[in-house]
């Protein structure tokens, strides 16, 4: 703000203004000094008025000037001007000598390379970072309490424990399949790892309920059969054992009494009969697949913004064939996740295998597949009672069979009763 001599005659209260005026004026001076940073300096030389003059009129802001002697002077300026003082040095013949430094900048730099201070900021942060990447936390959602318990056993018995460091831990694919494994009072779990902590997610099993069969009903046959065994609990069979039945036949009807005074009830009771399946399997006489000979090298590396960095297992696996399991863990620093990952692979040796079959091996071989396939097809209760091959034939290098199977298996579904049946 500046002011003209008009405005001084004029206003009321100009010196008021010029006081404010100054006032702002040397705050600015201040904050500059302050957060730019200056420097006092001895100018030592026989012409030190001359640069002092020089510097007033070429602007550059200079001030606490101190005489030592007859060739000497302390001044400050700032740092930002020290390069336009060199070309007057020159044409004054004057040289300089940091005197002192002062102001935000060199207090800043004093800290950083101030040996403990540096150590303890670099210690810190290291501290920090190992923790944010070690479990500190495990928590279940869905559990009962017994349940909960069995859970974070697993969990523990895997390495997922307090102060384990993550990059250690399995996949959490890897810890869901092997905790639904080992607890049979779950169906399901959620594996999810947050920061410093594990989420459990449970779906517990639920026994079934048997609900009662508010609606009457028949159980007829769903396949042909012939009938070995019964189990009638409510209702009135149909049909003895040792008859053959089609798909839809009446087993166990929902009518009980007599014609006159017959009554609708809920039809229940199993009802085993003996089923028939064919199947047809084809066994190459000889394959040629790849097969892990259970030797295996690790390898660890840090993945810095993408570039890896090997820190075990440099060298070249020494197996001539080989696969490889990668997997990598993201570092954490609190709760944001940085661009540094740690590297696990796993170098699997392998070798070629050609197996080779006479005919009698690919028969067992077709018959064990089609065993599999057929109680595959049908319940955990079936029984294979026969199997008998009917064809078989070598062709293009295979062993092509045909297989019929008697199976005994339950045969009974549940049909509603209509009105009006």
């Amino acid at each position: 703000m500046f002011l003209t001599l008009i405005d001084l005659i004029t206003d009321e209260k100009p010196y008021d203004i010029l006081r404010l005026t100054i006032q702002e004026a040397t705050m600015k001076e201040y904050l500059r000094e302050i957060f730019s940073g200056f420097v006092r300096i001895k100018v030592v030389g026989s012409y030190s008025e001359l640069f002092i003059n020089r510097c007033i009129e070429y602007n550059i802001p200079i001030w606490d000037i101190v005489r030592l002697d007859k060739d000497t002077i302390i001044l400050s300026l700032y740092t930002s001007d020290i390069k336009r003082i060199r070309l007057h040095l020159k044409r004054t013949r004057c040289r300089i000598r940091i005197h002192e430094r002062k102001g935000f900048p060199f207090v800043i730099k004093r800290i950083i390379y101030s040996r403990g201070f540096l150590s303890g900021v670099i210690g810190c942060l290291v501290l920090i970072f190992i923790l944010s990447n070690m479990v500190w936390s495990i928590t279940v959602n869905g559990a009962t309490p017994e349940v909960e318990h069995k859970l974070k056993q697993a969990a523990v018995e895997l390495g997922v424990k307090k102060g384990k460091f993550i990059f250690q831990l399995p996949s959490n694919q890897e810890l869901q399949r092997e905790i639904t494994e080992s607890l049979e009072e779950i169906t399901w779990v959620g594996v999810k790892q947050s920061g410093t902590t594990y989420h459990f997610e449970v779906v517990q099993k639920q026994l079934p309920e048997k609900e009662p069969a508010l609606s009457p009903r028949h159980i007829v046959a769903n396949k042909k059969a012939i009938i070995t065994k019964m189990y009638v609990e409510e209702g009135q069979a149909q049909v003895e054992e040792n008859t053959y039945v089609k798909p839809g036949q009446l087993l166990i009807s929902g009518f009980i009494g007599k014609e006159d005074k017959s009554e609708l009830v809920p039809a229940r009771g199993e009802v085993y009969g003996m089923t028939w399946y064919v199947t047809d399997v084809s066994i190459p006489l000889e394959s040629t697949f790849q097969t892990n000979t259970g030797e295996s090298e690790m390898k660890y590396a840090i993945a810095l913004f993408g570039l890896r960095i090997p820190i075990w297992g440099f060298s070249k696996p020494d197996f001539e064939h080989y696969e490889e399991l990668k997997r990598e863990t993201d570092f954490h620093f609190l709760k944001w996740e940085i661009p540094i990952a740690f590297q696990t692979t796993e170098v699997l040796a392998t070798k070629e295998v050609t197996r080779k079959y006479t005919e009698k091996e690919a028969l067992n071989a077709a018959r064990s597949v089609s065993r599999e396939d057929i109680l595959n097809k049908t319940s955990e209760e079936a029984e294979i009672k026969e199997e008998k091959i009917l064809h078989h034939e070598v062709e293009n290098g295979k062993v092509n069979v045909k297989i019929h199977y008697e199976v005994i298996e339950e045969i009974g579904k549940d049909i509603p009763i209509i009105q009006g049946d």
